[in-house]
């Protein structure tokens, strides 16, 4: 096996993933950065041509519609900091005054919110325009503000237009471990409820709870990497990148009853008054029920699961847990305890079901 800068770029080249993405964006913001300067320098002419391919190279954002944000956000930004030295030229004659009245009002003007990170540079960009001593002279200021531009304009554009980022694949493979887990939860619960030794369920659980808040955060990227792209059309020829929505949504609001059973079976377990090890308590029928909600789970992530499987599946869970309520009918209050947790079952396979 190679390891090192090898082994990455190896797998850069060989299978589509995160080394291909990073690759990938680190190929563009050199383009771009090139691009910058030799328009800004060699076509134009520009005095500090430098500010170019370093607006284009930050330009290249994770999703085209960052970059367009950003080219905005960075724009207005350098454009108030243009203007607050401009100001500070014209009425405040002590340099070292002018700056600090330029960083204290630029970086407060920042904080807007509709700068977002961007907005700390208005307050850098008048301090070093006020500090060379060029705050007074229009035509500098004018080219800054220009330099920017371009060099922001030349960055989105190269993001937007060569191999623009998506991120079905993350939210794929986020969304499949995501299932895994949970069927690992449900599938230890049911050995704790027959009372065998089901590992560090509870430490599970809460990795679980993590993985949900992962998918999440890979799908919201996957859907804003798909906006104001020119590859959206393509990707949506590939019906399979956008397959994992809707089995997301099923385990996402599968989790919060998961989590009550989770809870449920912890409390019962903790407290000494231990209804799942009673020979009386029918947990033998309810433990199976869980092992059939955990492969439900599998075959909900799993893109090669036919629909008619998943149906059949569905069905027969549905089932036992219809014959496991009707034995769940005693007046026990060990059978009441393990009762309980018949509607949050109903409930995961409700979610679990694929709509019409």
């Amino acid at each position: 096996m190679t390891w090192g800068p090898l082994g990455w770029l190896g797998r850069a080249f060989r299978v589509p993933g995160t080394e291909r993405r990073t690759l990938a964006q680190a190929v563009k913001a050199a383009v771009a950065a090139v691009g910058a300067w030799l328009v800004t320098a060699e076509f134009l002419g520009l005095t500090q041509p430098f500010l170019a391919p370093y607006a284009a190279v930050f330009l290249i954002e994770a999703t085209v519609y960052r970059s367009l944000r950003s080219w905005a956000q960075q724009v207005g930004a350098v454009a108030v900091g243009v203007l607050l030295a401009a100001a500070a030229g014209q009425w405040i004659p002590s340099i070292t005054v002018g700056i600090g009245v330029t960083v204290l009002v630029g970086l407060l003007i920042g904080n807007w919110s509709i700068f977002g990170e961007a907005g700390q540079w208005i307050g850098i960009t008048g301090m070093l325009l006020v500090s060379y001593g060029t705050a007074t002279q229009g035509v500098l200021l004018a080219d800054r503000l220009l330099e920017i531009a371009l060099g922001a304009a030349i960055g989105t554009a190269v993001n937007a237009l060569i191999l623009p980022p998506l991120y079905g694949e993350r939210a794929r493979e986020a969304t499949q471990r995501l299932g895994r887990q949970l069927a690992d939860v449900v599938a230890a619960l049911a050995e704790a409820v027959r009372g065998e030794d089901a590992g560090d369920w509870q430490r599970m659980a809460r990795d679980a709870e993590s993985l949900v808040r992962r998918a999440e955060e890979a799908s919201g990227r996957a859907r804003e990497g798909k906006r104001l792209n020119v590859r959206k059309r393509a990707f949506r020829l590939r019906a399979h990148e956008d397959w994992f929505e809707p089995p997301l949504v099923a385990l996402r609001e599968s989790w919060r009853h998961i989590d009550h059973l989770v809870a449920a079976i912890r409390t019962m377990t903790e407290q000494g008054d231990e209804p799942l090890l009673d020979p009386s308590a029918p947990r033998a029928d309810f433990a199976v029920l869980l092992d059939e909600i955990a492969e439900t789970i599998r075959l909900r992530v799993d893109p090669e699961c036919a629909p008619e499987r998943l149906s059949e599946h569905l069905e027969r869970c549905r089932s036992r847990v219809d014959e496991v309520h009707r034995s769940l009918t005693g007046p026990t209050d060990h059978v009441a305890s393990l009762g309980a947790l018949v509607l949050p079952a109903r409930h995961i396979l409700r979610h679990l079901t694929p709509s019409r």
